[in-house]
């Protein structure tokens, strides 16, 4: 047996322990800054139309600019994590989120604003591809599944939080300029305690041995992890499982992966983030009269009442249910919670009744795609390319999200939330079909998964050489 073996099977089958916590908890944080930052923006655009009266196009432009700069951090922190090393990438990308969350809180006019919420959504595109792929790398292949979802799942606490502050601030009396700025300023405080956290967390050790094929560095990841396993010392990593950026987007069954993972992302995040950012909007079309501290409350609770427990679920139950089920019956339920309301008359002019469907949507999200499309890009690919392939995903769905931002005030302007709302619907139900294309990776090694990727020959020789 390899070293390769030796360590991936060391990891595949380690109990979950304290080094699975702390790699949770370090990972979290980071997508914990991304969440909030993307969505106190929905918030704070209330505020901001009141002191510089920007157009609907304008609005969505500034809801939409993180996501646009999300998408190509993605691309390229994925692509160099994969050249690079996880780590080397890690710090990096945090410290752009935190110098554009504090540029973004003194903005002296719009341009200011779009500028450093740029740079911050450089940071947070490069993030989701390193977070997932790490914990990935990490995680045991009995509870994968769990682990990456628990690091995704920090997005609940930064959605939560959002409402939390923007209510906090208002409800405190702060002037509008002042209580956004404070806003959007606090989310480099947990970025800059993620950059702290990160210095003390190791290469992954998959990464080490089977692209730098370096067996001492590997044994010095595990033991920081605080796994025990003596590696035999090996100079490199065979050849054939290295693939250049050339050859895994030729690779036919990866290209297929591709279609998949980016495509399934893309519809969703298009739903997801117009109708998360622009919350304050939507609310605002179902209760025209409803004060900015009201709209805010409704905010809360369909993400504490609905979103919270479909996070909670999708962790606990994911590895069970299994990763690529879940995302089918999630996109499903959610798209037909979605055509419920674009199709059911009047149902856009009751605040109760849309809370309800309108929270089924986000409990089937979050118990579905919203969970399952940030797992699935960190285990299908090879260790090569397992960045890359999760950030070109990342990139795309971004790419989908600041669609969704940037239209949805255009579209509700035009067909109403209703018309707008069916849209989504039709993209849930896309990305229900693209769901098909990806392999079922639970209770699979990513050694399986890459093997089962290759043609039959090459499954031989690798399992030779092995």
């Amino acid at each position: 047996m390899s070293q390769d073996a030796d360590l991936t099977e060391t990891l595949n089958r380690a109990p979950l322990g304290l080094f699975h916590l702390r790699a949770v908890i370090m990972s979290g944080m980071g997508f914990f800054t991304d969440a909030y930052d993307l969505f106190i923006i929905g918030a704070a655009l209330v505020l901001i139309k009141t002191e510089w009266h920007p157009t609907a196009a304008m609005v969505g432009l500034m809801g939409s600019t993180a996501l646009v700069a999300a998408f190509v951090g993605a691309f390229v922190f994925g692509r160099l994590a994969d050249l690079h090393g996880r780590k080397a990438v890690y710090g990096l990308v945090a410290g752009l989120m935190a110098f554009g969350a504090i540029g973004a809180a003194l903005a002296p006019s719009m341009l200011w604003l779009i500028i450093f919420r740029f740079i911050m959504g450089l940071g947070i595109g490069g993030d989701y591809p390193v977070s997932a792929v790490l914990m990935s790398e990490y995680a045991n292949t009995k509870d994968r599944g769990k682990l990456v979802g628990l690091v995704f799942s920090m997005q609940a606490v930064g959605l939560v939080t959002g409402p939390v502050v923007a209510m906090t601030l208002l409800a405190a009396g702060l002037p509008d300029a002042v209580a956004w700025r404070i806003m959007l300023g606090l989310g480099a405080i947990p970025a800059m305690a993620v950059i702290v956290m990160r210095l003390k967390m190791p290469e992954s050790p998959r990464y080490v041995a089977e692209v730098r094929g370096d067996a001492e560095a590997a044994q010095k990841s595990l033991e920081t992890l605080g796994v025990s396993a003596t590696l035999a010392p090996r100079k490199a990593v065979s050849p054939a499982k290295r693939l250049s950026f050339r050859e895994f987007i030729h690779h036919p069954r990866y290209l297929v992966y591709l279609i998949g993972t980016a495509g399934t992302w893309f519809f969703f995040d298009y739903a997801y983030y117009g109708n998360s950012i622009s919350m304050p909007l939507v609310l605002k079309a179902v209760a025209p009269h409803a004060s900015a501290l009201t709209s805010m409350a409704w905010t809360l609770i369909v993400f504490a009442v609905f979103a919270v427990p479909g996070y909670i679920l999708a962790v606990t139950l994911m590895d069970k249910i299994g990763h690529r089920k879940l995302q089918l019956w999630g996109f499903l339920i959610m798209g037909l919670a979605f055509g419920t309301i674009a199709l059911v008359p009047h149902l856009t002019t009751m605040v109760g009744p849309f809370l309800l469907v309108f929270g089924v949507s986000y409990f089937f999200a979050e118990f579905g795609p919203n969970t399952t499309t940030f797992v699935l890009p960190s285990e299908i690919y090879p260790t090569s390319v397992r960045t890359t392939g999760h950030g070109i995903s990342a990139g795309v769905a971004k790419f989908g999200a600041f669609l969704g931002t940037l239209l949805f005030p255009l579209l509700e302007q035009r067909f109403g939330l209703s018309g707008t709302l069916f849209i989504t619907f039709l993209f849930a139900l896309i990305g229900l079909g693209l769901t098909f294309l990806l392999p079922e990776p639970t209770q699979k090694s990513l050694e399986e998964l890459a093997r089962d990727a290759e043609p039959e020959a090459q499954r031989k020789h690798l399992a030779q050489h092995a």
